[in-house]
């Protein structure tokens, strides 16, 4: 018997609340699963080979770019809606299953011809297979819209902490009984799984959908302005891999793809659940400008004063990790690494952007931002191609600042902060930064030989000491809205 639809208005609760809690479920929930998903991650790129990640990654410009069409926007413009009604909930569930349906029908005819380009016949049935991704797709996204609007984020902590418990179980399982490739195609397929059962269960989302549109128009031109942006999202994103998957082989594509999972770790991982509860929370207070924007500010010297050492200290200890984390035969990865880190600082703060923007009503500035990123990052890619993977890396070292800066002159008007305030939002955590990541160059080459493992204990513990120092010394009160925060006390 069909569930009764469920109640998507929001609930009157403070924002400050709702934030907070909202942030703890959902970024800590989000910690402990990647930790898993990281442990079984490390330990499964150890037992498989570069070129099995190399094809991985050539069908990841296909998914990815199927997948910017699944109807998260859709989702996300529920999520704005003052007061949504169950008939645009069910529109919503239909929406989401044809979009879908007709996505995996494309992915399977596209196959040959995909594989053909690449010179890979193995990217064929990959494709095929990961195809059955789109199933459990719009149980997620519909079951996203409605604890999202309620700022519910307890739900989805839980889905998604079972889902990486049983992804990283998969990974590790298949990479052990000798899987190869098709590992790294069974996890998300059982992540994807767990997570919608799991979240339509919390959601309480098991409805009939409605295919009669009419009268979704507004949510339509929502999905679609967003979808746009995430079109452009995906030039900038998988470019590098669509160009040089065509010139380099599976092997050095795998060293490219290994390495900018290294370096995006923060932003590709930790940094999403914070957007996910920022959206949220800008969507209710989207018309107090004010708010709007001291709650972007304060969200970039949050985030910047976790992400800047994270960054920088990779940099720093490419080495030691890599050959601790990955082993001997991914030594390749390193230089790429660190110039790959050096470029994340800007990307981060180009992506906090987005939810702010999109909550105020002005989806179209992620559009023109994701525009000019995919045209600066893309003509990159063609001319640093030419030398190999350490080009394509050198691309985002040279590319990501200006996009940063072009982004930053479009976004800010809208957020209603300004540029001097952003600055000096990152500047005391960039000078401890700096600082520590030069401590640490030097202590690396005044330590005695050590095994990798007890180099890198050693260069993170100098790292750590160092950057709580200088925060300590130089940006104590830094220091002192970070523990208010902690504690529930001051501005959510």
């Amino acid at each position: 018997m069909e569930a009764a639809a469920p109640q998507p208005n929001r609930p009157a609760e403070p924002i400050a609340t709702a934030v907070r809690r909202a942030i703890l479920w959902r970024s800590g929930s989000q910690m402990l699963a990647q930790t898993v998903q990281w442990a079984a991650t490390f330990l499964v790129i150890r037992i498989l080979d570069p070129r099995d990640y190399g094809l991985f990654a050539m069908t990841g410009v296909v998914l990815v770019f199927l997948n910017m069409l699944n109807g998260y926007g859709l989702a996300s413009g529920l999520i704005r809606e003052p007061d949504a009604t169950p008939r645009q909930v069910r529109q919503l569930f239909g929406m989401l299953i044809a979009l879908n349906l007709a996505l995996a029908l494309v992915q399977v005819a596209a196959a040959p011809a995909v594989a053909a380009y690449y010179r890979q016949p193995m990217i064929a049935p990959l494709l095929r297979a990961q195809a059955l991704l789109y199933v459990p797709t719009p149980f997620i996204a519909l079951s996203y819209a409605l604890l999202g609007r309620a700022m519910d984020y307890r739900h989805q902590a839980r889905a998604n902490l079972c889902a990486a418990i049983a992804s990283a179980a998969t990974a590790l399982g298949g990479a052990l009984a000798g899987w190869g490739v098709w590992t790294l195609v069974a996890a998300p397929m059982m992540l994807f799984s767990v997570r919608a059962v799991l979240m339509t269960w919390g959601a309480r989302a098991l409805i009939r959908p409605t295919f009669d549109f009419r009268g979704a128009g507004t949510l339509a031109r929502y999905g679609g302005i967003v979808a746009a942006g995430q079109f452009f999202w995906f030039l900038q994103a998988q470019a590098d891999v669509f160009i040089g998957g065509r010139v380099l082989g599976a092997h050095e594509i795998g060293l490219y793809t290994t390495a900018l999972f290294l370096a995006q770790i923060f932003v590709a991982k930790i940094l999403p659940p914070l957007n996910e509860v920022a959206f949220s929370a800008y969507a209710r207070v989207q018309h107090d400008g004010d708010v709007v924007a001291r709650g972007f500010v304060r969200s970039v010297r949050i985030v910047m004063l976790l992400a800047l050492p994270f960054y920088l200290g990779l940099a720093a200890t490419a080495e030691p990790l890599v050959l601790t984390l990955l082993g001997a035969k991914w030594a390749g990865v390193v230089p790429i690494v660190r110039l790959l880190a050096l470029a994340m600082p800007f990307m981060t703060l180009q992506v906090l952007y987005t939810p702010a923007c999109d909550a105020r009503g002005r989806p179209g500035i992620g559009v023109a931002n994701g525009a000019g990123g995919a045209t600066i990052l893309a003509t990159g890619f063609a001319i640093g191609v030419h030398w190999g993977v350490s080009g394509l890396a050198w691309s985002w070292l040279a590319a990501y600042p200006l996009y940063c800066a072009i982004s930053s002159w479009r976004a800010l008007p809208v957020i209603g902060a300004r540029g001097r305030d952003v600055a000096a939002a990152v500047a005391r955590s960039a000078m401890a930064a700096l600082a520590m990541a030069l401590v640490v160059q030097l202590a690396d080459r005044l330590l005695p030989a050590l095994p990798a493992p007890a180099r890198l204990a050693a260069l993170v513990s100098i790292g750590a000491l160092v950057y709580a120092g200088w925060l300590w010394t130089f940006a104590r009160p830094l220091v002192a809205e970070v523990v208010a925060l902690a504690r529930r006390r001051g501005e959510a």
